[in-house]
């Protein structure tokens, strides 16, 4: 049996520089890491809120958001969120807000599949 070894030749590609990034034009880590973070909406949650007339600031999504972050930290997949005015049906593992209602009509549902609930002051 004979053997032979065959010798491949890569071509040399060109040294590529790496170009600095802009630091005004780029967005940095940690910002796009909170994008990541962040809750979505679903089309359904997004429909109920534009019927229901729910409106939620930013500062609100804001704690929203972290304390959704710190109930996933503690093994809550499903969450109920209570607002002043609001709930919110959250998927904690998908990051998405699964449905939105006002407090009046949330106090006269039973919410099931849900392992958590985060109140919001």
């Amino acid at each position: 049996m004979e053997t032979k070894i065959h010798q491949y030749h890569h071509p040399v590609l060109p040294n590529q520089q790496r170009s600095q990034p802009n630091v005004k034009g780029n967005i940095g880590f940690q910002e796009t890491l909170q994008k990541v973070q962040e809750l979505q909406i679903t089309k359904h949650a997004k429909e109920r809120m534009a019927q229901r007339d729910i409106n939620i600031d930013e500062n609100d999504w804001n704690k929203i958001n972290t304390k959704v972050s710190e109930a996933s930290k503690k093994g809550v997949t499903d969450s109920l969120v209570l607002m002043d005015q609001y709930a919110l049906i959250v998927s904690n593992k998908n990051k998405m807000v699964v449905t939105a209602m006002d407090r009046t009509e949330a106090s006269s549902k039973i919410f099931t599949n849900i392992n958590g609930t985060i109140l919001i002051d």
